[in-house]
């Protein structure tokens, strides 16, 4: 047999020990997920306990699958707002809203302290058009409570056939009652990108939501914007924009920025730590940008925000977002269903976690809407050279608007008044109004510098 030294039989000693160690480390771990399973297994003994109760006692027979159904329901919402179960027609609408259009009111919805709450209207929409804002507590829908409502369950309420009616009951802070809106549902297109020239050189995109077609469409947009002479600054504006596909809003930060971090995901497994880098993108958009935030711009629009104030390679315009930064995992199951289950939380790429804190503009500004004063509301200004009675004009300057010399074209037969629809830009707003100001004064500083 062979001896060892002392240095050899030391050596021996710090083996077995840390034999030993990985021994009572893998048995106390197999003694843990045991005590699991056997505590996890006298829980299901309960459930099948109250299940045949149930069956057994219940004034009517109940089907066992609308029973299982109920506790699974039940179970993912003790969890947290955006956990739930969906039956198989839920599944089925749940892929129609990110693929083509729906019929409802156009609301996104959350659970927000147990309440029914609207995260943000879409644009355009019946919901919109009435005036509901982010923070609304829908309390009854059609004289239902809401009080322990699931999401599943109110926007089946919500949604309808075309042209129907439906009376929801709205809480909002500082009112001293609830109002009941009634609102007739239409068709909601999934329309996510909507742009404009503000002024010259200056160009308007609105996201209002992420959808699959979104990042094309934005790219549509920038094309059109960006020809002849380009762009000197763009304002990007998610106000009110609920949020949507994960996907679709890292490709939106990837058109802005050329390199980095983009958003990256923790959960418990593994598969769900995920980072998001940006791409060398084809065409470089290197003009100023600012962007527009509100209470009811969340989840995928916090995202992109997040990362473009990170990349120090935006202005962040507004209010307070919502706060919602956690993702969800759809996960379909055998018989249609399927669960939608939070799974993470992202962070920004400086490490920021958005959930329930959500992002902090670098300038807030409260949103008013600017009306063109009437006669009477118009400010008094010291008069100018421009406000003299035949004053000379500048030989650069066309003619005055209230210069009765000026040519007018008289209005035709069938015009209207108002500009239609189509080509009437939304009115200008304090936010969007200091959004170019801002991006002007950015152009200005570049040249001295």
């Amino acid at each position: 047999m062979k001896k060892f030294s002392k240095s050899g039989r030391h050596w021996l000693v710090v083996i077995c020990l840390l034999c030993g160690f990985v021994v009572i480390g893998t048995y106390q771990a197999h003694q843990i997920a045991s005590a699991r399973e056997d505590i996890t297994y006298e829980q299901l003994k309960i459930f099948g306990s109250v299940l045949d109760l149930v069956q057994r006692n219940y004034v009517e027979e109940i089907p066992p699958k609308q029973l299982i159904y109920g506790a699974v329901q039940g179970m993912l919402q003790s969890l947290d707002p955006h956990s739930s179960f969906m039956k198989p027609e839920d599944y089925k609408e749940l892929q129609i809203e990110t693929k083509g259009s729906f019929t409802g009111i156009g609301i996104e919805i959350s659970l927000k302290d147990g309440i029914l709450t609207v995260v943000s209207p879409i644009e355009g929409t019946p919901a919109y058009e009435a005036g509901l804002k982010a923070n609304d507590k829908i309390l009854k829908i059609d004289d239902k409570t809401t009080k322990n409502m699931t999401l599943i369950e109110s926007v089946k309420l919500l949604r309808g056939t075309k042209g129907t009616k439906v009376t929801i009951s709205v809480y909002r802070e500082g009112w001293r009652q609830l109002k009941d809106i009634t609102l007739t549902r239409d068709e909601i297109p999934i329309q996510s990108v909507r742009s404009r020239i503000l002024e010259d050189g200056y160009g308007y995109i609105r996201v209002s939501n992420f959808q699959d077609k979104t990042i094309s469409e934005l790219e549509k947009a920038l094309k059109e914007l960006e020809e002849g002479k380009g762009l000197k600054g763009l304002v990007l504006d998610l106000r009110n924009n609920p949020g949507g596909l994960l996907d679709q809003a890292v490709k939106v930060a990837d058109v802005f920025l050329e390199k980095g971090l983009v958003v990256y995901t923790d959960g418990r497994m593994e598969e769900q730590k995920m980072r998001f880098e940006a791409q060398a993108n084809r065409h470089s958009h290197d003009y100023p940008i600012a962007v527009l935030v509100n209470e009811g711009s969340a989840s995928a629009s916090e995202i992109v925000a997040g990362a473009l104030q990170d990349h120090k390679r935006a202005i962040i315009l507004g209010v307070q977002t919502f706060g919602k930064g956690s993702v969800q995992t759809i996960i379909p199951l055998e018989d249609g269903s399927a669960v939608r289950l939070t799974t993470a939380r992202y962070y920004t790429p400086n490490g920021r976690s958005i959930q329930a804190k959500g992002i902090e503009p670098d300038i807030e500004i409260p949103y008013a809407l600017l009306k063109k004063p009437e006669e009477k509301d118009k400010i008094f200004h010291f008069p100018t050279e421009r406000d003299l009675e035949g004053h000379l004009l500048n030989n650069e300057e066309g003619p005055i608007e209230d210069d009765p010399s000026s040519a007018k074209d008289e209005p035709k037969a069938g015009d209207s008044e108002v500009d239609s629809e189509e080509t009437q830009s939304p009115p200008m707003d304090n936010q969007l109004e200091e959004a170019v100001r801002i991006l002007k004064a950015w152009a200005i500083f570049k040249q001295i510098n």
